[in-house]
């Protein structure tokens, strides 16, 4: 069985490689990962959890520009979500007031992507995925999304990008992430998937008996209604969201729900405290398979489904990827 070679750069925990693994296991073909980098320690543990002896690069940033030949593998496809706290709206407001740079200006996250394209345009894989927060597709308006464009396509074919919501792709969460794919053969016309439309509701992705330690405080439920009252009186926005398992989906999952939970809070009934979801719910919101080993405690749990991909969309966008290399003749050996 052939087997496709890949590298996921800024892994998180591996929510790109479980897609591509899904997506190729159904086309009959295997993948290879050669090395992930991640620079967060807890990050580290769950993906060695569930990808064990896969070569590991710590800080991407370590690898100049004249070291990648050596140090980074020959791969068929590139995996990269990179940073998005430079991009996204609530990252760029904390930043302002911190009087941080901002975007790609940005030297600790926000220029990471130009270490992804330097290993692109020296490695020459035969595709990419990249994915960030929608909002990049408008920050500044639209300057930088122009410029990350520019640089990817001086050797590649880079479709307009899309912003695909989780919802639309059998996820019981709205979702909006922007993918940016890209090819070596410029002979165009790679289609991004259609949404499917499956129908759900967030009962399908909750535990079947949960634990009574994610019901929310007495103090905690009066502080979140009282902030929604002040908030809606500001016209700040209304605070927390009641999610009721009949909904079809929820607000989208933040790094930050194990705060507080206010963007979801599980409806338990008149008179009853909601409820928080527990990490192994919202990495199910996340389409993330059942036997995924969460070795870490629950805040770390929390945000690491937060800042993880949809698989079920990356799924779909990565079938349509390796169709594409397949139908266009590319330099992959035909299946066995």
């Amino acid at each position: 069985m052939k087997r496709i070679t890949s590298i996921d750069l800024f892994a998180g925990v591996g929510g790109m490689r479980i897609s591509l693994n899904k997506a190729l296991e159904k086309l009959g073909l295997k993948d290879e990962c050669k090395l992930y980098s991640e620079i967060n320690l807890y990050c580290q543990q769950t993906y060695d959890a569930n990808f064990p002896n896969t070569a590991l690069i710590k800080d991407i940033k370590s690898i100049k520009q004249k070291d990648i030949k050596e140090k980074i593998p020959d791969h068929d496809i590139l995996l990269a979500g990179f940073p998005c706290q430079p991009f996204s709206k609530a990252g760029v407001s904390k930043r302002k007031s911190l009087k941080m740079k901002l975007g790609l200006e940005d030297k600790k996250q926000g220029d990471l992507f130009f270490n992804i394209l330097k290993i692109i345009n020296k490695k020459k894989p035969k595709a990419f995925i990249l994915e960030n927060v929608e909002n990049l597709k408008t920050y500044s308006d639209g300057s930088v999304l122009e410029k990350i464009l520019k640089g990817l396509r001086q050797y590649y074919y880079v479709p307009t990008p899309e912003i695909i919501d989780a919802q639309d792709f059998g996820l019981a969460q709205r979702r909006k992430r922007i993918f940016i794919a890209g090819f070596l053969d410029k002979n165009s016309d790679f289609k991004y998937p259609e949404p499917t439309y499956e129908k759900t509701k967030v009962a399908d992705f909750l535990d079947k008996y949960p634990k009574k330690k994610y019901i929310i405080s007495d103090l905690l439920w009066k502080s979140h209604q009282k902030r929604k009252i002040r908030n809606k009186k500001a016209g700040k926005g209304f605070g927390y969201k009641l999610t009721y398992p009949k909904d079809k989906y929820t607000r989208t999952i933040s790094s930050r729900y194990f705060k507080d939970g206010g963007e979801c809070l599980i409806y338990r009934g008149e008179n009853r405290n909601p409820r928080l979801l527990s990490p192994r719910e919202v990495f199910r919101l996340q389409g993330f398979p059942e036997n995924f080993k969460i070795p870490v405690s629950n805040t770390q749990a929390y945000k690491q489904a937060g800042n993880a991909v949809p698989v079920n969309v990356v799924e779909k966008i990565c079938i349509n990827i390796i169709k594409y290399l397949i139908n266009k003749k590319s330099k992959l050996e035909k299946v066995a």
